[in-house]
């Protein structure tokens, strides 16, 4: 089986980063907030401006792309996996938000910090147009996703394994299925 995996939302946890260091940016830069978890984006999950959103990102998307760690048992069931399956990592990271010297880096980023952080794949894709026609170009049986946005194009076409987050609470549909934790995945993976 061919597995897909996202890795904002999935691989790490861009809630609760985007709450503690959200929360920490608007305080440090006295810049009043109202968090609402169920809503997807930075700007509208804190209430702040979209340039107050971009500053955030220049302040600490690289913190993000090479230091922030992994969720809890991530190496460890990616690793069971992959004894079996072939992992394809897809991940939408690109250089928006980066401050502009650092331009052009993000796919070394996301590389080394997966090395770094021992989580094995057997390829790693990039893609800018949407996670649906990665899938399909590479004949992803089954896919594990937070955003809501991605999970409504691939549900359509193939299974989707929905990483419960307050975001996305409120996506359905036929093909997908809530996952809690990365022991959860390798559980309903190894029982489908």
């Amino acid at each position: 089986m061919k597995i897909g995996i996202d890795i904002d939302g999935v691989i790490e946890d861009l809630n609760q980063f985007r709450l503690d260091y959200g929360i920490k940016f608007c305080y440090e830069h006295k810049i009043p907030y109202e968090v609402k978890e169920e809503e997807y984006y930075e700007k509208e999950a804190l209430s702040i401006s979209e340039e107050q959103e971009e500053l955030f990102w220049n302040e600490y998307l690289e913190f993000y792309a090479t230091k922030y760690l992994p969720k809890t048992f991530v190496k460890e069931v990616i690793h069971t996996l992959k004894e079996k399956h072939e992992i394809y990592i897809i991940t939408a990271r690109n250089e928006e938000g980066l401050p502009p010297e650092t331009y052009g880096q993000m796919q070394d980023m996301v590389k080394k910090w997966l090395k770094e952080n021992q989580i094995e794949y057997d390829k790693l894709i990039f893609t800018q147009k949407g996670k649906l026609s990665a899938c399909l170009e590479n004949a992803i049986d089954i896919m594990v996703e937070d955003s809501p946005k991605n999970i409504a194009e691939i549900d359509g076409r193939i299974p989707v394994l929905c990483f419960d987050n307050p975001y996305n609470k409120k996506v359905q549909g036929k093909n997908i299925t809530r996952v809690y934790s990365w022991y959860d995945i390798l559980n309903k993976i190894e029982n489908s």
